[in-house]
Order: structure tokens, then C-alpha cells, then sequence
């Protein structure tokens, strides 16, 4: 066919007074997709600096190019368009990224089905090729997803982890104000409609703030709120049947309190994995403190994210950042602080000088260090 697809018997079953609507259809729905295919590539290329992700976008949009051929572009009447002037308040803002990629995605793929129903009429491979075409944007989104949620994991240094408050969605609200980018909702007490409730409200928040929402060891309620992904301890699944269940781009989590269970879950698959206690604390009733000698072998050793938990607070923080950690999961510092977006954004300004030192570190010659 060349670069375009060759148009030997255009409209096969179609009467003539129909095909100008259709050919008005096709054209416009090609230019939506191709649009919305444009917005997703620029986020992934400027945003996530991923040239796979990038280039698999303009690969599906110079195959859409090829359809779009100037027969169809002579039908095209923007004047005579009673849709130009249709629109919906969402429209006109986006809350965030995940809004505006979520939207364009869902752009592209209502105009691929059209296309694909409406090509049909048009084209004898046309129908096929873009059915093709909307299976490849529905793995794009997913693998985009995954790919947001593993840079946003990477970003995240400080780990809110709930505990129950009578003020859970103000305390978290005013630690996401603060610059926190990543909440694990835990309750094991509740009802599981008490749960299901709370852990929508968080889901809500934590998106509107773009941040990563984790719940606590239980992977059907992950599901059931569109979880970011799930926490799991010691006892819970195994990590490759969550897997199964939450599919390849959801985040798991692993808690680990020795040098075997951080081994075992780096090589099960844990996409994190929680080092501690590292201090006695109430959350842990009965568990003995891991110490910072874990954390200093975590440093050494952990491949993966990992967030140094158990008991940490301003009192003691800058003792476990020598002792190597780099991300810090914080529960009773924050939901108990009379000020958690305070209490956030200093846990928040040590990380980052401790990254910024060791950065600089980094740099100097060896003879200096």
C-alpha cells in the first residue's frame, strides 16, 4: 500500500448520500486521535523521559497519518459543524496530570472505536487496523500507568502510614499539603464497609495532591478503590499471587525485619520493601526492635526502594539517616502531630539536604572524601 492506504473501492455497501457524513466522521475522529496521541507523546518524552514509551506513541500516530488521506480531508466543514460549539465544563481544566493523560486517553480510544466502526464502511481493512490500533492504546495506558506509579515510588522519600484518627482525612490532607507524595491506608479493626469507605475518601485525595495511595495487606480492597497497590507483611500473600491478581503495573510492597525477609522479597518481586522496626513502637506490639544495624545493612545492601519504619520521629531522625537511610516511613510523627504539615515538611527538608550532601559527596574526588 505504500505510505497511504490505496482506496480501490471506497464505501463498497455505502449509498452515495451517506458517504460525505461518514468521510466528516472518519476525518475528524482521525484528527482527535492523532491529537490526543500528540499530548500523551509530549508528557511521555518531556515528563517521564521515556523514548519507549514516546516512541511507541508516534509509531501509532504515523499509522493513523496513513488513513487520513486528503479524499477525506475534502468533506471536512468546520463552519458547518453544529459540534464546534458543544463542550462540557470538565473540559475546560485539568486537575492535574493523571486528569489530563487520563482524559486523552480515553479521547483516543473513543475515536479509535468509531474509527474502527466506521471504517467498516469505508475501507475493507480499515475496521481491522484500528480495532488493532485500540487493543495497542489500552496497553499503552497500562504500561504508562505502571511506569508513573514506579517514578513517582522512586521520587518519594517520606511514607505516610495511617493509623486510626478520628481527624484520618484532615491529617492526611495536611501532610499531602506539605509535600507528601505517597499514603498507605491501614486498619485492621474496622469493617471492611468502614474500609472500603475511608480507603475511597484517601484514594480521592491522594489523587487530587498526585500521590501514590497504598493499602495495608489487603489486595481485594486494592481493587475494589483502584489502589495504586498494596502493602503486604511477613504473613500475608505471597507476593507472586498478589501479583496475579493486581496485574503487572500495580505497586507491592513488602515489610521485612532481617536480612533473609528483605533477600526473599527483593527476589519474589517486591517493588519496596519496608526495613524495621527500627525502634520499639505500639504499632508493632510484641516485635522486637530490628535497630539501626538493619538499616545500615539495607544501605548496603537493598536493591529495591526501602523506607526505614518503626517508631521514627524529629527526636531521632537524623540517627537513622547516618545510619544510611534515605526514605523514612512516618505513622504515629505525623497522624499524632498538632501540626502534621509541619512535622511533613521537615521530615521532607532533612531528606532532601541529606540527598543534596551525599550528591555533593559524590562528586568530590576520592583523596577529599
Amino acid at each position: 500500500m505504500g505510505d497511504r492506504y490505496e482506496l480501490k473501492k471506497p464505501f463498497p455497501n455505502l449509498p452515495a448520500q451517506a458517504q460525505p457524513a461518514v468521510c466528516r466522521i472518519l476525518d475528524a475522529n482521525l484528527d482527535r486521535a492523532r491529537e490526543g496521541l500528540r499530548i500523551v507523546e509530549e508528557w511521555c518524552r518531556f515528563g517521564l523521559d521515556s523514548s519507549e514509551l514516546a516512541g511507541e506513541c508516534k509509531q501509532l500516530r504515523q499509522e493513523i497519518a496513513k488513513w487520513h488521506t486528503q479524499d477525506l480531508r475534502a468533506f471536512r466543514d468546520t463552519l458547518g459543524d453544529v459540534g464546534t460549539d458543544l463542550s462540557h465544563p470538565q473540559e475546560e481544566e485539568r486537575a492535574g496530570i493523571q486528569q489530563l493523560l487520563q482524559a486523552n486517553l480515553c479521547r483516543i480510544e473513543e475515536a479509535l472505536r468509531v474509527l474502527e466502526e466506521y471504517g467498516k464502511l469505508y475501507h475493507p481493512e480499515m475496521g481491522a487496523a484500528f480495532k488493532q490500533m485500540r487493543y495497542r492504546i489500552y496497553l499503552l495506558e497500562s504500561n504508562l500507568l505502571g511506569y508513573q506509579r514506579q517514578q513517582k515510588l522512586l521520587r518519594s522519600h517520606l511514607y505516610l502510614v495511617t493509623s486510626e484518627s478520628e481527624n484520618l482525612f484532615a491529617v492526611v490532607e495536611a501532610a499531602l499539603q506539605g509535600g507528601l507524595t505517597l499514603v498507605q491506608y491501614r486498619d485492621k479493626d474496622a469493617d471492611d464497609d468502614v474500609r472500603v469507605e475511608a480507603a475511597q475518601k484517601l484514594r480521592q485525595l491522594c489523587r487530587r495532591y498526585e500521590a501514590l495511595f497504598i493499602v495495608n495487606d489487603r489486595v481485594d480492597l486494592a481493587l475494589a478503590v483502584d489502589a495504586d497497590g498494596v502493602h503486604l507483611g511477613q504473613q500475608d500473600l505471597p507476593i507472586a499471587m498478589a501479583r496475579q491478581l493486581l496485574g503487572p503495573h500495580r505497586i507491592i510492597g513488602r515489610s521485612t525485619t532481617n536480612p533473609d525477609e528483605m533477600r526473599r522479597a527483593i527476589s519474589e518481586g517486591a517493588d519496596y520493601i519496608g526495613v524495621g522496626p527500627v525502634y520499639e513502637t505500639p504499632t508493632k506490639v510484641g516485635k522486637a526492635a530490628a535497630g539501626l544495624e538493619y538499616v545500615r545493612y539495607a544501605a548496603q545492601n537493598a536493591s529495591v526502594p526501602w523506607f526505614a519504619i518503626g517508631g521514627i520521629d524529629p527526636t531521632n531522625l537524623n540517627d537513622v539517616l547516618s545510619a544510611g537511610a534515605e526514605r523514612i516511613a512516618a505513622v504515629r510523627a505525623i497522624m499524632e502531630a498538632e501540626q502534621p504539615t509541619l512535622v511533613t515538611q521537615y521530615f521532607l527538608s532533612q531528606l532532601s539536604r541529606l540527598q543534596t550532601l551525599r550528591a555533593l559527596k559524590a562528586q568530590l574526588p576520592q583523596s577529599h572524601v
